[in-house]
Formats: structure tokens, C-alpha cells, sequence
């Protein structure tokens, strides 16, 4: 399958997709260490890891605390 990010802003709207797809999950997660910034900068709150049509986990963008 094809690793790939959903993009969601405030209240869940989805805004699209990483436009990189990823053969591993850790390539996956590396992208979004790399470019996390970025997303919130273009106004992204939420990613989601999803691994062809299945989901794999949720994460925030707002920094901890």
C-alpha cells in the first residue's frame, strides 16, 4: 500500500494530501518531522496517516504545551 498524509484544518475540514506518497510508514512520519511546520503555517491543524484506505492514527499540528 501507499503511505500518505490527509490534511484537515479546523473543525475537520478536509483540505487535500500530502502531495508526496510514501512506501513505509517511517518514511511517512519523517516527511511530516520535516515539513510540520510548513502545514501549520498554511493554516493545516490535523494530519492523518493513512495507509491506502485505512486509517492509521490522527495527530495534531498545535505544538505541546
Amino acid at each position: 500500500m501507499a503511505w500518505s498524509w490527509r490534511l484537515e484544518k479546523a473543525g475537520g475540514e478536509v483540505a487535500g494530501t500530502s502531495e508526496e506518497t510514501f512506501s513505509t510508514q517511517a518514511d511517512a512520519e519523517s516527511w511530516l518531522g520535516e515539513n510540520w511546520r510548513g502545514l501549520k503555517g498554511d493554516g493545516i491543524d490535523k494530519v492523518v496517516l493513512v495507509d491506502g484506505d485505512r486509517t492509521v492514527y490522527p495527530m495534531s499540528l498545535d505544538e505541546p504545551a
